[in-house]
């Protein structure tokens, strides 16, 4: 389809399935995670990255893991799975946290930058594009006990298995070519133009075994 209009479309973690499913975006690609409450509302592609969820906090900060984080300022991402697991674990705990619940990922990291909040809860690979970014990026650590196991994918409006055929071998294909080893150096291991940030992610163990085994089935929730 030599003609066909590619139009891009911002969204977050709030608009991003509602628009997918109301038609505004054909296809969402991004840090969205295959979980079995939104595979009810929209088709996801094969898996195409993995995270866990972690705490972005200060080197020097003595928050380290969730369980330091009782009484705590706490900010995450609106509409995000962490989000999610945050407030189920402050519920069930019983940990007093505020949780404060930031538009996107910039926003949220602004808060903890400011003190607003002690800790960061993200996935890890999003808290490492953040560090990568700030003023002084040897100030922060990724820290903390993973909560999950996130498994990302492309997602599409529901019932068209066509589109989800094209979007899979698309991507399929990708995984069996060395290409996608170069392409993850290129944004995860390697500067990058033109700042030379580097986020220093190197291919986790279950990112491969996603790209030697393409699936798109959600990963288990993991017991907070």
């Amino acid at each position: 389809m030599p003609k066909l209009n590619v139009r891009y479309n911002l969204v977050t973690s709030q608009t991003r399935i509602p628009l997918v499913q109301n038609g505004t975006v054909d296809l969402e690609c991004g840090s969205t995670t295959n979980t079995a409450e939104r595979a009810r509302q929209v088709d996801f592609s094969v898996g195409i990255f993995e995270a866990s969820t972690r705490l972005l906090v200060r080197k020097d900060s003595v928050y380290k893991d969730f369980q330091d984080l009782n009484g705590k300022n706490v900010v995450t991402t609106a509409g995000s799975t962490a989000e999610r697991m945050l407030k189920v674990m402050n519920a069930e705990k019983k940990m007093n946290m505020n949780v404060i619940s930031a538009k996107d990922i910039g926003e949220s990291y602004q808060m903890l930058e400011s003190g607003r909040a002690i800790a960061f809860m993200q996935d890890d690979a999003l808290l490492a594009g953040e560090m990568a970014k700030a003023k002084k990026p040897e100030d922060w650590v990724v820290t903390g006990t993973p909560q999950s196991n996130e498994i990302y994918g492309c997602t599409m409006r529901r019932g068209d298995p066509d589109l989800k055929k094209v979007v899979d071998d698309s991507i399929k294909s990708l995984f069996v070519s060395d290409e996608i080893n170069a392409i993850y150096g290129k944004w995860f291991t390697q500067p990058i133009p033109p700042k030379g940030l580097n986020l220093k992610f190197p291919m986790s163990a279950e990112l491969k075994t996603i790209i030697a085994q393409p699936n798109d089935q959600p990963a288990p929730e993991k017991a907070l």
